[in-house]
This record gives C-alpha cells, structure tokens and sequence, in this order.
C-alpha cells in the first residue's frame, strides 16, 4: 500500500486520529487485496534462508531495498533493530525450526533512539507507576551498535548457524546500505 500519493494535510489529519478511521482505512484495503489474492503454496520456510533484523522505522522499505519477494526472508522488527532477548527468541525459531542459516542486521542513520536514554525508563515510571522491564537500547552510534548486535547473535548459546552474520547501516537519504565490520 502506498500513501505517497495523498496530501501532507490528508495523512496528517488521519494519523492523528485516535478514532480508529487509520484501522478502518486499512482493513478496506486488505479487502481489496484479498479479492485479488491467490495462495502461492508457499512453505514458511524462507527461500533464502536468511533472517533479516532491522528498525520498525517507517521510511525502511526491506524487501524493496534487498530486492527481495515475498517469501524470501523472515523479517523481524523492533525499535532500533537491536538485538534483544526477544530477538534471539525469534531467530532461534527461525533457525531450528524453518531452516535459516545467515542473519543480516539493519539499523539506518537518523534512528529515534539515538536521540533517546535510558532515562526514558524512569520517565514512564514516574508516569505510570511503573518501570518497564526492558532496555530502551538507547545508542549513539549506530555503528557500534551494529558491532554490539552481530557480537550478541554470534554469542547466542540458542543459535545453530553463527558464521554468516552481516551488519549494515541503511542511510535513509540515499537508500545504500554500508556494511559495518565487526569488532576483532
């Protein structure tokens, strides 16, 4: 779905209703790709056998900057693209269980968390009475938290296929990818 072709006042207006018309507008549309949809047989097995780990960053196109079809990867999401337990939960699923053996990580230049702290923690803490259980993951250089995270994965007692473990910074001006080195 593209919402390229809609006015600036259009899609500001929408997203800043709590209403549910952004849902509603949504499930119209998934109506009308499911008129035309047809089952493509496939297995949830990834074709390529790699698993892809990048920001929940909206201007992050995945497939499209990979050159990927559908069914070629397990995608997985989160703020910042960091590796976190939950990550490793998901990769060592998609590992053991549907076959994949390379890990690609993403994260992408002017990220939300490089201008977050920790101290994010004690501010929902101090509004809601209590502190999350989580990390933010907060980072200022998006570099080194690329290290950091190939360093996790390729440590993850939970993980078969630690050898082809890549990390990348998406620049979000120019859509290339620069791949990070991990530490020696």
């Amino acid at each position: 779905m593209s919402t390229s072709a809609q006015s600036s006042t259009e899609t500001d207006s929408s997203a800043a209703r709590s209403d549910g018309a952004v849902t509603d507008r949504l499930v119209k549309l998934n109506t009308r790709y499911a008129e035309a949809f047809s089952d493509p047989g496939m297995d949830a097995r990834p074709v390529l056998r790699v698993a892809v780990v990048a920001c929940m960053d909206a201007r992050l196109d995945l497939h499209a900057a990979l050159g990927l079809e559908l069914g070629d990867c397990h995608t997985i999401r989160n703020a910042g693209g960091v590796v976190t337990d939950d990550v490793i939960r998901s990769l060592t699923i998609s590992q053991r269980a549907l076959g994949t053996r390379s890990v690609i990580l993403i994260h992408h230049t002017n990220c939300g968390l490089e201008s977050l702290t920790e101290d994010f923690r004690q501010e929902l803490e101090r509004e809601v009475g209590q502190r999350p259980v989580w990390a933010v993951e907060a980072y200022s250089d998006a570099d080194q938290d690329v290290r950091q995270s190939m360093q996790r994965v390729r440590t993850s007692p939970f993980l078969l296929h630690t050898d082809d473990i890549r990390g990348f910074v998406f620049d979000v001006t120019t859509g290339k990818l620069r791949e990070i080195l991990p530490s020696s």
